[in-house]
Parts: C-alpha cells; structure tokens; sequence
C-alpha cells in the first residue's frame, strides 16, 4: 500500500541534517527534499525537474508553486492518512511553502531548519497551518 511504504521511507530519513536545496538521505534535506526523496524511493525517478529556488521561493510573487504542484502531481485527499503529505502555509497570507509527511494522527516528519528531519508533534499551532493533503498516487 503506497501510504505505508511511504511512511515507512520517511522514517528512513530521520535524523538527516537540514540542508536548504538539499535531497540526500543521511547528508542533508529540506521540507521539498525529503518529498523528492520519498517519492524517488517509491518510483524510481522524480517527475519534474527542480529548478533552484531561496528560502522565501514564491513569497514576492504569491505564486503559490508547491500548492500547484502538488495538486498536479499527488491526489488531494480531504482526510489524510499516516503516510501522505501535509502542505502548511507558515505565516497568514503568505504562500504554502513548506512539507511534512503525516506518521500518526498525532504526529508528522518533516525536514525543519536548524533540527534536520524529525517527527514532530501535529499540534493545534501546526495543524491550523495545514492547506492542503495529499497521497502519493498508487503505482500501476
């Protein structure tokens, strides 16, 4: 089952330090590198290419480029599981630019500056910051 194989490779990533742009289990990883990370697992290559992008990607244009993707690339699900993808919008008004995978229902990883990937508590200050879920699509 897609959720479970890919929660069970977010676990493999924990404990890989936070590196900006970054997508290697175990040297370094952002929020966008540890879903590019899984989904290689899960498929075997990534479905588009990255282009480089900064920390505030998007905010001086409101282009709101990970919700866009991940419509385009994952199903939207309305109740999410352990094992799909969180996308939280981190301040009022600004563009959903960071990813987290859900682990429990208490419960996600996700790859966090100056803490690497860790499972963090989905607490009310997390959750009202979630704007979309996703689930990786089945393999055919």
């Amino acid at each position: 089952m897609i959720r479970s194989d890919a929660l069970a490779e977010a676990r493999t990533w924990i404990g890989t330090p936070y590196r900006h742009q970054a997508s290697c289990k175990g040297a370094g990883t952002d929020c966008l590198g540890l879903i590019r990370g899984i989904w290689r697992a899960l498929y075997g290559g990534e479905p588009v290419a990255i282009p480089p992008y900064t920390p505030d990607w998007s905010e001086p244009s409101r282009d709101e480029v990970l919700m866009r993707t991940a419509t385009a690339l994952l199903t939207r699900v309305e109740r999410p599981d352990p094992g799909d993808v969180l996308l939280f919008r981190m301040r009022d008004k600004g563009v959903a630019k960071h990813l987290g995978v859900l682990a429990t229902s208490e419960t996600f990883i996700h790859a966090y500056s100056a803490h690497g990937v860790v499972e963090s508590s989905l607490s009310a200050p997390w959750r009202r910051r979630i704007v979309g879920t996703f689930r990786f699509p089945e393999r055919g």
